[in-house]
C-alpha cells in the first residue's frame, strides 16, 4: 500500500518512477525498517500502517497519532545558492500524554532531527519541565548547484495506543540571513530557540554579534556555531560546539575568519599590485597575522550561525529559583519564559585601529622617557655652569655668580645636593671658610653649618667605626644610649640615623633582590596557569569563564581581549623608567661619597636607594601581573591583580617611615612577611569571606589588634618589649597618667597621626564587619591605600610646619599626581564588569569603546593609575630634595 500511494503521488510530478523509488519511497521503507527494530520485542509481529503525505509549507496540518499507524509528511523545495532560506518545523500536542509522548523525526539530506512532544527539559537538581508547543530551525544542507530540489520528510509515531492529536506547519523563515549593521529581532522560549545565519561580506574578518533585551529574565544563551548540521539548538546542548555566553540584557561575541589558515598566501597577495589604501590594509592584516601563534575559532566557510537559546530556569544568570517539593517523577510547570531578543551583527575593528592602538599606548610612555632625557639634560647643564663658578668665580660679575649659586633677593640659598660641594679636579671639599662664609649669608630656619669642620670629621669618623650592625647593637651601653635618644621629646634625623651607612646599605638592598626573587617564584606558575585559562576558553568555546568586557574586547590570536593587556604595559616601562631614574641618582650620590662631599656624608635625608629599587620593580610586575589577570579575567585569579598592589603600597609607607627613621625602619624579611600575611587574608576573603560572618569577626579583630600594636611600636620608637608583663605595663601607664593626673603625650605630633589612623583603621573595620563587602581583595587594597594616602599626607604637613620647603619639581609632581589619581578613580569606579557577579549580570554593565574604538574606560584607568603611580614615586624620590644641604642634627623628626 506504501508502494502504490508513493507511486500515484509521484507519477504526475516526476519524469520517471527512479526518482520516487530512490528517494522517498526507498528512504521510507528503510526509515520503517528501522522504526521497527527501535520498537523492540512488543512491536514483533504487529502490523503498522504508514501514510505518506504530500505537505505543503504554510499549511497547518490536524492529525491524530497511535501505535497502530505512522504519518510521513514529504516536503520539496528549491534551495538557491546565492539566497539562503531557513525552514522551521512548529508543532502542537493537543492531549497530555507524558508517558507516551510523540517522535518527530525530521530527514533531510545530511542530516537527521528528532525531538519529543512534551519536550522534557531538566533544570537544576533534576527538576522537570515539560513544553507541549516545539518550533525548531531545520539545519541548512550545503548545495554546490546553482539551484537544487531538495525533499525532506516529518515522521511522526507513538507508541501509546491511544490516540493523540497534533498540530504540524512547516513554514519558511524569510529573514534567515542577518545583514550587517541592521538590528533583527526575534521571539525564543526554552521550546523554541532560533539560530540564524550571518556570512562574511566582502573586506571583512572579524565582526561582533551584539545580542541585546529588554528583558533581564527568563536567563538565555547565545552561541556563534560554524555552519554544519545538527545545529545544537536546545538547553542541554547549546555548550557542545562554538562559543557561547549566558546573558540577561546584554551579551557579545567578536569573531574572527582565518581565510582557511592561509597566512603566507594572503600576504603574498598583499605585495600584489592593487589600490594605495588596500594594499596598505592587507599589509597591516598580514602584520598582526604573524604576530598571533594560535588562531581562535576557524569558519572556513566564511560564514556562522549565531543561536539564541533561553534557558529554563533563571540561577545561570543569578535569577531567583523558585522552590519546588523534589519528588523524582513530578513535572513542573515552567510558566511564560518568552523573551524578545535583538541581533546585531556589526564590522568589528579593522587592522589600522590596532597599529593606531599599539602606537598611541607605546607613544604616550616613551614621552615620559624623553621628558625625563631633556629634564636631565637640564639638569647637567645647570650643573656644569655651577662647577664653573666654583672653578673660574673671578670670571664672572658677583649678581651672576649669586645668580648661578641660587641666591635671590631675600638671601636665601637653594638646597640643592651639590651647592657646596667641590667640583675640583683633585676631589678635596672646599674650605672651610668658604662653607662658613657660604652657611652665614643665609637666614633660612635650618641653621645650616654651626659645627665646625673637624667636629663634623670626628663625627663622621665616629660614625664608620662600627662595621657590623649586629655588633654595635648587642653592647649593653648603647641599648642605654637608646632608650636615651629615642625617648627625647624632639628628635633629629641625626640621632637615628648613627648606624654605618654601609650596613644600612646592604641592609635595605635586601628589599630590591627579596622582591626580584618573590617576583620570579610569583610570575612563572601564574603565566602558566593564565596560559592555561585561555586554552581552556579557546577549546571549550565557553567565555562564562572570563569577565571581559565584552563590547570592548578585542582578539589578537590566542588572546581575547589584547587591549586590556596592551594598556598594562604602562606600568613596565614607567616602572623601568623609575628604576633608571634611580640609579642615575645613586651612581651620583657615591660619586659624591668618593669625594667626600660634606653634604652627601653629612647633611640631608641619608640616600639608601634599596627601597626604590624594590618599589620600581613592584610597579613593573603590577603590570606583569595586572596584564595575567587580564587575560581571563574571574574571581579565581583576581589576587594576581591586587597582589602588587599590596606590596607598592607597604612599601610606600616604609619608604616614607625610613627617611626620618633610616635607624629603626623595619627589615626585608619583617616586611615582606607581613605583606605575606596580608596577601593570605586576602584570599582567604575571596575564598571564604562572602557572607561568612565567623571570618569577618576574626579579620576585624586581627585588624584591630594589629593596628594597636603598630601604634604602639610607632609611638615609643620601638622601646617597648611585647612580653608577659606587657598588660602590667599597660595598666600602669594608665594609672600614672590618666587616673593619678592628667598628663598629656609627650609626643603630640605622633599621637595626633596615631589618633587619626586608629579613628580610620577602626571605622574600615566596622564597615567591614557590618557591610561585609563581597570584594574582600578591594576591600583589603583599600585599607592599605587610607593608610598611606593618610600618612603621606600627614608627612607633607609635618614637613611644612617644621619650616621645611618643597622645591619645584616636586611641588609639580605632588599637583600633576593628584590631578591624575582623580581622573584614574573616576574611570576605575565605571564598573565595566565585576566577578561578584554571575557572568550574565556582569556583562549588563559592559559598554562601548570610547578612546581610538579600541580602548574602554578600564584601559584608561590602566593609564592613568601607572602615571600616577609613577607620580606618586617621583614624589617620594624628590619631596626632600631641600634639605641636602641641611645637617641632620637640624632636620626634625616625626
Amino acid at each position: 500500500m506504501m508502494l502504490r500511494s508513493c507511486w500515484k503521488s509521484r507519477h504526475k510530478k516526476s519524469s520517471g518512477p527512479a526518482s520516487c523509488w530512490i528517494r522517498p519511497g526507498l528512504t521510507a521503507l528503510l526509515w520503517l525498517c528501522v522504526t521497527q527494530f527501535i520498537c523492540g520485542s512488543e512491536a514483533v509481529g504487529e502490523t503498522k500502517n504508514v501514510v505518506q503525505k504530500d505537505a505543503e509549507f504554510d499549511v497547518t496540518y490536524n492529525d491524530t497519532v497511535t501505535s497502530e499507524n505512522q504519518t510521513i509528511y514529504a516536503f520539496n523545495h528549491t534551495v538557491s545558492r546565492n539566497k539562503t532560506e531557513g525552514v522551521r518545523v512548529s508543532v502542537d500536542v493537543l492531549s497530555q500524554g507524558f508517558e507516551s509522548p510523540i517522535l518527530f523525526v525530521v530527514r533531510q539530506k545530511q542530516a537527521v532531527l528528532s525531538f519529543q512532544v512534551p519536550l522534557i527539559l531538566r533544570g537544576l537538581y533534576q527538576r522537570k519541565y515539560p513544553y507541549n508547543h516545539l518550533g525548531r530551525t531545520l539545519c541548512q544542507p550545503p548545495t554546490r548547484a546553482a539551484s537544487e530540489t531538495q525533499y525532506f520528510f516529518v515522521d511522526v509515531s507513538t507508541l501509546s495506543s491511544q490516540g493523540t492529536n497534533y498540530q504540524l506547519r512547516v513554514s519558511r523563515v524569510e529573514s534567515f540571513t542577518l545583514q550587517t549593521d541592521k538590528k533583527f529581532s526575534f521571539t525564543a522560549s526554552p521550546s523554541q530557540p532560533q539560530y540564524f545565519k550571518y556570512v562574511f561580506p566582502d573586506g571583512v574578518d572579524t565582526v561582533i554579534v551584539k545580542v541585546n533585551s529588554d528583558m533581564t529574565f527568563p536567563c538565555s544563551v547565545m552561541s556563534v556555531q560554524d555552519i554544519q548540521c545538527p545545529v545544537y539548538d536546545l538547553d542541554n546542548n547549546v555548550a557542545f560546539i562554538g562559543m557561547y555566553q549566558t546573558m540577561t540584557k546584554k551579551g557579545a561575541i567578536t569573531v574572527q575568519v582565518m581565510f582557511d589558515g592561509r597566512t603566507d598566501h594572503f600576504c603574498h597577495e598583499a605585495q600584489i599590485h592593487r589600490p594605495r589604501h588596500e594594499h596598505k590594509n592587507r599589509a597591516m592584516s598580514c602584520l598582526l597575522m604573524s604576530l598571533s601563534v594560535f588562531q581562535r575559532k576557524d569558519f572556513p566557510s566564511n560564514s556562522f550561525y549565531v543561536v539564541v537559546v533561553v534557558k529554563t530556569e533563571d540561577e545561570a544568570c543569578g535569577g531567583p529559583l523558585r522552590f519546588y517539593p523534589l519528588r523524582p517523577d513530578e513535572l513542573i510547570d515552567a510558566g511564560n519564559r518568552t523573551k524578545v531578543i535583538d541581533v546585531v551583527v556589526s564590522p568589528a575593528i579593522n587592522s589600522e585601529v590596532y597599529v593606531m592602538g599599539m602606537l598611541f599606548c607605546l607613544g604616550i610612555f616613551l614621552s615620559f622617557y624623553l621628558l625625563t632625557l631633556l629634564v636631565a639634560c637640564l639638569e647637567n647643564r645647570r650643573m656644569k655652569k655651577r662647577r664653573e663658578v666654583f672653578l673660574n668665580p673671578a670670571d664672572m660679575s658677583p649678581a651672576e655668580t649669586a645668580s648661578l649659586l641660587g641666591k635671590n633677593g631675600d638671601g636665601k640659598t637653594p638646597a640643592s645636593p651639590y651647592e657646596y660641594g667641590s667640583f675640583a679636579d683633585n676631589g678635596s671639599t672646599l674650605s672651610s671658610e668658604a662653607i662658613t662664609d657660604s652657611a652665614t649669608s643665609t637666614d633660612n630656619n635650618y641653621g645650616y653649618m654651626e659645627r665646625s669642620l673637624e667636629s663634623v670629621g670626628r663625627s663622621r669618623q665616629e660614625s664608620l667605626s662600627s662595621v657590623e650592625e649586629d655588633d654595635y647593637d648587642t653592647l649593653d651601653d648603647i641599648d642605654s644610649d637608646k632608650n636615651i635618644v629615642r625617648t627625647k621629646k624632639f628628635l633629629c634625623v641625626s640621632d637615628l640615623a648613627r648606624k654605618d651607612k654601609r650596613i644600612l646599605s646592604k641592609k635595605y638592598q635586601i628589599y630590591f633582590w627579596n622582591i626580584a626573587t618573590i617576583a620570579v617564584f610569583y610570575a612563572l606558575p601564574v603565566i602558566q596557569l593564565v596560559i592555561t585559562y585561555q586554552t581552556v576558553v579557546n577549546v571549550t568555546g565557553n567565555q562564562d569563564i572570563c569577565f571581559y568586557n565584552f563590547l570592548c574586547a578585542h582578539p589578537l590570536g590566542a588572546l581575547s581581549a589584547f587591549n586590556n593587556l596592551l594598556s598594562n604595559l604602562g606600568y613596565v616601562m614607567l616602572g623601568l623608567l623609575f628604576l633608571l631614574i634611580v640609579l642615575k641618582r645613586d651612581i651620583v650620590h657615591n660619586r659624591a661619597l668618593v669625594r667626600n662631599d660634606l653634604n652627601a656624608l653629612e647633611c640631608g635625608i641619608p640616600k639608601h636607594f634599596g627601597l626604590f629599587y624594590a618599589m620600581g620593580t613592584a610597579l613593573m610586575m603590577e603590570g606583569l601581573l595586572s596584564a595575567c589577570y587580564h587575560v581571563c579575567p574571574n574571581y579565581t585569579n583576581f589576587q594576581f591583580d591586587t597582589s602588587f598592589m599590596y606590596m607598592i603600597a607597604g612599601l610606600c609607607m616604609l619608604k616614607l617611615y625610613q627617611k626620618r627613621h633610616p635607624d629603626i625602619n623595619a627589615s626585608a624579611y619583617t616586611a615582606y612577611a607581613c605583606l605575606a600575611a596580608v596577601i593570605f587574608f586576602s584570599v582567604l576573603g575571596v575564598v571564604f569571606g562572602k557572607g561568612n560572618m565567623v571570618f569577618w569577626i576574626v579579620f576585624s579583630v586581627i585588624h584591630i589588634l594589629a593596628t594597636l600594636l603598630l601604634s604602639t611600636q610607632l609611638y615609643y620608637m620601638g622601646r617597648w618589649r611585647f612580653d608577659s608583663g606587657v598588660l602590667r605595663r599597660i595598666v600602669y601607664v594608665i594609672y600614672t597618667d590618666c587616673i593619678r593626673q592628667c598628663s598629656g603625650p609627650m609626643y603630640i605630633d605622633r599621637m595626633v597621626l596615631l589618633v587619626m589612623g586608629n579613628i580610620v583603621n577602626w571605622s574600615l573595620a566596622a564597615y567591614g564587619l557590618i557591610e561585609r563587602p563581597n570584594d574582600f581583595a578591594s576591600y583589603l587594597l583599600a585599607i592599605a591605600i587610607c593608610n598611606l594616602l593618610l600618612y603621606f599626607a600627614f608627612y607633607i604637613i609635618m614637613k611644612l610646619r617644621s619650616g621645611e620647603r618643597i622645591k619645584c619639581l616636586p611641588l609639580v609632581c605632588i599637583l600633576f599626581t593628584a590631578v591624575v589619581w582623580g581622573f584614574a578613580l573616576y574611570f576605575f569606579f565605571q564598573g565595566l564588569s565585576t566577578w561578584q557577579k554571575t557572568p550574565a549580570e556582569s556583562r549588563e554593565h559592559n559598554r562601548d569603546c570610547i578612546l581610538l574604538s579600541f580602548f574602554d574606560d578600564h584601559d584608561i584607568w590602566h593609564f592613568l593609575s601607572s602615571i600616577a603611580m609613577f607620580g606618586s614615586f617621583l614624589v617620594l624620590l624628590t619631596m626632600d630634595d631641600d634639605l641636602d644641604t641641611v645637617q641632620r642634627d637640624k632636620i626634625f623628626v616625626f
